[in-house]
């Protein structure tokens, strides 16, 4: 607090003592800048100016017993001198990778597992390579992962601190997330070279104005959509682009962060205000929110606007739930081939017109055989380690080769090559968010995922679930199907309940009426009584039993809640079942189309059907085997490759891949070569990073085999798989 007054009291400059102990202290930059008033950069320059800076020690791992010699690093203002700085001895090239930080919704192992994979990838480039990340529990800061680990936050100035050291040829900004991907466009500003799509067009892409404006002049379909620069604007657009609902969407945010549905003007105000104020330096945009569509994504490897590898995944539920919260499925199930082949057309038009180097994942949607962008993220993808452990295929090390200049190592693999379905399902952690509502929406919740391999979808769906926690319901269950369209498309799946799965059928009056109706047994229940309902409002049913009192009494171990999408009366009652159940530990399934998904699994696949695989052992080219067989450049052969790619800067002449026991300066007319020398992984060794992350959790895992579904009829060109 001193500090804090004495420099908001001493004005700018700052003096030098006074900047230095601020420095000490942990004030960032951007703080001092805060405190001061003054522009973005002025903190840096005058620390330049007056000498100070940051120096780079050792972690001492052996506590002072003996000298350190390790990799492990941090920064610190309290040291006197650097450890462990300076240029390789054997003159290789030297390239930082920005990880992903702490842990959380929205990051988490899946960008550590491409960090680790782009860091390899590297070295078996022959380059050196630095880590810049400050988790410990990430694969990404073990000893044995890079040459040099840089513990410290992943920021502007941590970044340039760093570069302004090591003077790195190069620095990867995808794999790590949507942290480091943000942070693209300042460090180019700076002169940091980065590697694979330059900064310009990663901005095009994360802007969400740009973006929209980019797929309208090159005529890609897209829901309806405005820029909104004045809440006092936002009925008017909402007007324009057909009334309610709407998706509001801000620009670089991770995991939808303040992205929501509105379906009337007052949320759409609250909504905007969140939106300002997690993205307030970039625009927000109102689109139409398309009801009754599915969501699709691809995760896609391209050089230089031209895919190398892409595949097509599904998500299970109807769209409106985010792409971390669904249930992905690869390859699709319910897609047509000429859908597939208009995904594909429409990404290579998005990569040729962003000129992607390396790793991308675009978000789709469809109905009826209509297909529009929701938007691209020029960086890896969370679905990206899932990608490559069904498909075969090592997305990141393919990027990273790519991004460096070399061939990627690996051929592409058609969908329809697959002998097995990949099934990602979320884990959410509800039952320790007290008083949360367990619905999903368009903002992230989930905090883990299983992924499982099997014959069919639905074997490898059931998988999935049962290693997230789920039950098999033996004794009944409780429907409250919300929207009519629901109630009268569930009744299919509500008679298979009955009659083949045995449950006894509980439903809420409305849901109740519809399934009698259609003749199924059906006993009907209140959702709450009066003196269950915390705000008194609205009426109850003439029901002896509540929804409540039969999640209570064990008498139902399934509960299918589909909300209304918007209760203008703001009955609690929904919300009340589903929180119920959560903290009862009773299945809850929010979404009909997943719910239909499981019932048809549970039906297929008795208890004691499930047979037991180990990942590595599936057929084909999948697991541990199939990853390393699609990196087809064999140990010791000398392939030379170009320059590699990167958006600012110069780069030192291109380097070959190093051989064990030689290294050839690669020709070049500009200088003298740098000279790759032999990695200093040891050879067969196998790192953590590379096992499967994707094991089913439950006593009974997965069974791989080969559905493929027959695409004998279509006229669509395999390319487009």
């Amino acid at each position: 607090m001193r500090t804090e007054a004495e420099v908001e009291r001493g004005g700018w400059p700052i003096p030098p003592a006074t900047l230095q102990l601020a420095k000490e202290q942990g004030f960032s930059d951007e703080s001092l800048e805060f405190l001061t008033g003054r522009e973005r950069g002025s903190a840096r320059a005058a620390r330049q100016q007056a000498g100070i800076g940051p120096h780079i020690a050792r972690i001492d791992t052996l506590a002072a017993e003996f000298p350190a010699e390790t990799n492990y690093l941090y920064s610190t203002y309290h040291a006197s001198g650097d450890e462990g700085v300076g240029g390789p001895a054997t003159g290789r090239g030297r390239i930082l990778v920005i990880g992903s930080g702490v842990y959380r919704i929205g990051s988490s192992v899946e960008f550590d597992w491409c960090c680790v994979n782009a860091v390899q990838a590297a070295a078996e480039l022959g380059f050196e390579t630095l880590m810049l990340n400050y988790n410990p529990e990430t694969v990404s800061t073990d000893y044995d992962i890079c040459d040099k680990l840089v513990f410290d936050e992943v920021s502007v100035e941590s970044v340039l601190d760093l570069v302004e050291k090591e003077r790195p040829d190069g620095v990867v900004v995808s794999m790590g997330g949507q942290i480091p991907n943000r942070l693209a466009m300042r460090l180019h500003h700076a002169g940091v070279p980065i590697l694979g799509t330059s900064a310009e067009d990663i901005d095009r892409a994360e802007d969400r104005n740009k973006f929209s404006a980019l797929l309208d002049r090159i005529g890609i379909d897209q829901p309806r959509w405005a820029h909104v620069t004045d809440v006092a604007e936002a009925e008017r657009i909402v007007e324009a682009l057909g009334g309610f609902p709407v998706l509001v969407r801000p620009s670089y945010v991770l995991s939808g962060a303040a992205m929501s549905v509105a379906h009337e003007h007052h949320e759409l105000a609250r909504i905007l205000r969140k939106a300002k104020a997690i993205s307030p330096e970039h625009p927000v945009v109102i689109s139409k929110f398309e009801e009754d569509a599915r969501e699709i994504e691809i995760d896609l490897v391209a050089n230089q606007g031209e895919l190398v590898l892409w595949a097509v995944s599904e998500h299970v539920e109807d769209a409106g739930v985010h792409s971390g919260d669904a249930t992905l499925v690869l390859p699709p199930v319910d897609m047509t081939i000429p859908t597939l082949g208009q995904v594909r057309r429409i990404a290579q038009q998005i990569a040729k017109e962003l000129r992607v180097t390396g790793p991308c994942n675009i978000q789709l949607l469809h109905r009826d055989g209509i297909v529009k962008v929701i938007e691209c993220n020029l960086r890896a993808s969370r679905s990206l380690p899932f990608v490559s452990k069904v498909t075969g295929r090592n997305y990141a090390k393919a990027a990273t080769r790519i991004m460096l200049g070399a061939d990627p190592g690996m051929e592409h693999r058609p969908l329809y090559e697959l002998e097995h379905v990949g099934v990602k399902v979320p884990q959410f952690s509800f039952s320790r968010l007290g008083g949360a509502d367990p619905l999903l929406g368009v903002e992230m919740a989930s905090t883990g995922e299983v992924g499982c391999l099997g014959d069919s979808f639905h074997e490898a769906l059931l998988h999935g679930l049962l290693a997230t926690g789920f039950q098999r319901p033996k004794k009944g269950v409780l429907l409250s199907l919300g929207p009519p369209r629901w109630k009268h498309r569930f009744v299919r799946t509500a008679r298979t309940m009955a009659e083949e799965l045995g449950l006894k059928i509980y439903a809420t009056s409305g849901t109740c009426r519809v399934l009698r109706e259609n003749g199924i047994d059906a006993t009907e229940v209140a959702r709450v009584h009066s003196e269950q309902r915390p705000l008194g409002s609205g009426f109850d049913l003439p029901s002896p039993v509540s929804a409540l009192d039969l999640i209570d009494r064990g008498d139902v171990d399934l509960v299918v809640n589909v909300p209304v999408a918007f209760d203008p009366e703001g009955r609690p009652d929904g919300y009340l079942v589903r929180r119920r159940a959560v903290d009862r530990g009773v299945p809850l399934i929010t979404d009909p189309s997943l719910a239909r998904h499981v019932v048809t699994a549970l039906v297929n696949h008795g208890e004691n059907t499930l047979r037991a695989r180990a990942w590595n052992d599936f057929p084909g080219e999948v697991g541990n085997a199939g990853l390393q067989a699609g990196i087809h450049a064999a140990e010791g052969r000398e392939t030379a490759y170009r320059q590699p790619r990167k958006s600012a800067g110069t780069w030192s002449a291109g380097l070959r891949p190093a051989s064990r026991g030689s290294a050839k300066p690669a020709p070049t007319t500009q200088r003298p070569a740098n000279v790759s020398s032999a990695t200093s992984r040891e050879p067969g060794r196998r790192s953590r990073s590379t096992e499967s992350r994707f094991v089913p959790a439950s006593s009974e895992p997965s069974n791989p085999g080969s559905t493929t579904p027959s695409h004998k009829s279509s006229r669509v060109s395999r390319a487009d798989w």
